[in-house]
């Protein structure tokens, strides 16, 4: 389509001088393409051109609601082909966010919310639903015909701004790479893979409660030892919940299948913090894939581990940055900043340590129930799990290979990345006095 571009403020008219016919529909999905085809070439003048054009005149109202309805509708339809290629709405909202700005990723949770009003609330899994509650994404605005005038006053900015914002997210959301599947998209029935009973659902409420609290108390205090002490708590609580489902599973015939859920990776120090998740991971019976460009990994293992690894992953590396930035910016002999790489290497030498006492910590509690299992078999149980595993992965990820992590070059920094492991350490058994 080639567009008959107007300074802003001139009127639209008809070769003969008369009034020109209303614009229609098709009139605005071109102007649409045309923005995006702009912005993939990088043509930021087709860009600015095409916004100014769909942005419309003040008194020409129609054309503006015209244009807002066509533009939600093209967002929403972006969407449905993101969910089609196994993203969710966390993973979206997240990518756009990282990609381009806070206001563009309120603008894709809009789209989200706008784009789930198609479906019924009980063909929506469970997980789905509890991501769009955290995202806050709800229909908020009166009409989709006044959907931008309505952003804009959120904003707090223009019409021109917030449409070239949508425009943008628009081209993002068509370039977004397929993902391995790791739950049903809306639309499906529910797979019924959390938990068997309500009781059980109830009681994995109160043992993730405990651990919350245990870790919360982990990341604030500033005692080293007590630290220690409830990270272990935590840990101990964690590996042992995991067993006594794996076992309530293998004697129901209830164990249900390895599931998925997409951990936050992100920079600075990406690299390290990805180990940090995959020695998390392993050590509580799961596996984790690094997507890196996408700014996450794909975890996969038993329900009940997922939650367990999502949760020590985020109290390890809280505490392991708060140690980090502890240690201050670092110079060499000739006063040349050595910080990056000091960092880098602490926290690869965190992740290595940690894995080591949480792979310490797992044996021992598999060997403490074992003895306690009262004639159970306990080992094969646990090897069936870890087969399964093993298959999710190697059925989500056919192609997978294994990277190879960057070299450390800062001593001092790989030293003392040890040293924070060690405080946080998590194969001890001390009792928190009132937990």
């Amino acid at each position: 389509m080639r567009a008959a571009w107007r300074r802003p403020g001139q009127a639209r008219s008809a070769p003969d001088g008369t009034s020109a016919p209303p614009r229609t529909r098709d009139e605005a999905e071109g102007l649409v393409r045309l923005a995006v085809q702009g912005l993939q070439r990088g043509d930021q003048e087709v860009l600015r051109r095409t916004a100014v054009e769909l942005s419309g005149e003040a008194d020409d109202e129609p054309w503006r609601t015209l244009v807002d309805r066509v533009m939600l509708a093209r967002l929403e339809e972006a969407v449905t082909t993101a969910w089609q290629r196994g993203w969710q709405p966390a993973d979206l909202a997240r990518f756009t966010g990282r990609r381009l700005g806070r206001r563009h990723q309120r603008m894709a949770v809009d789209a989200i919310a706008a784009e789930m009003r198609a479906y019924s609330g009980t063909t929506v899994d469970e997980e789905w639903r509890a991501q769009l509650s955290a995202l806050g994404a709800e229909v908020w605005w009166r009409g989709d015909a006044t959907f931008f005038q309505a952003r804009c006053g959120r904003e707090d900015t223009d019409r021109l701004t917030v449409l070239t914002s949508a425009l943008e997210v628009l081209r993002l959301l068509g370039t977004l790479p397929r993902l391995a599947r790791i739950g049903p998209p809306p639309g499906a029935a529910p797979n019924g893979r959390a938990e068997t009973t309500q009781r059980a659902r109830e009681i994995d409420q109160r043992m993730l409660g405990k651990v919350r609290a245990l870790l919360a108390k982990a990341e604030s205090t500033e005692f080293p030892e007590e630290a220690e002490a409830l990270s272990a708590r935590a840990q101990e609580l964690m590996a042992r919940h995991s067993i006594d489902h794996a076992l309530l599973a293998a004697e129901s015939g209830t164990g249900g299948e390895p599931a998925g859920r997409r951990v936050p990776v992100d920079n600075p120090y990406d690299s390290p913090k990805a180990v940090l998740l995959t020695v998390v991971a392993e050590a509580n019976r799961c596996r984790a894939v690094w997507h890196r460009e996408l700014g996450f990994s794909t975890v996969l293992g038993f329900p009940a581990d997922l939650a367990a690894v999502e949760m020590l992953f985020t109290s390890l590396l809280v505490q392991a940055t708060t140690a980090m930035l502890h240690t201050g910016s670092q110079k060499d002999a000739l006063g040349r900043s050595r910080t990056r790489s000091f960092r880098h290497a602490f926290l690869n030498a965190y992740a290595a340590r940690i894995g080591e006492r949480l792979r310490g910590a797992a044996g021992e509690a598999a060997t403490r129930a074992a003895a306690e299992a009262d004639g159970k078999d306990l080992l094969p149980v646990l090897a069936a799990r870890d087969r399964a595993v093993e298959e999710a992965v190697d059925t989500m990820f056919p192609n997978l290979t294994r990277g190879r992590a960057r070299a450390v070059s800062n001593h001092e920094g790989w030293v003392a990345g040890r040293a924070a492991a060690d405080l946080a350490s998590l194969n001890g058994r001390s009792e928190v006095t009132g937990e």
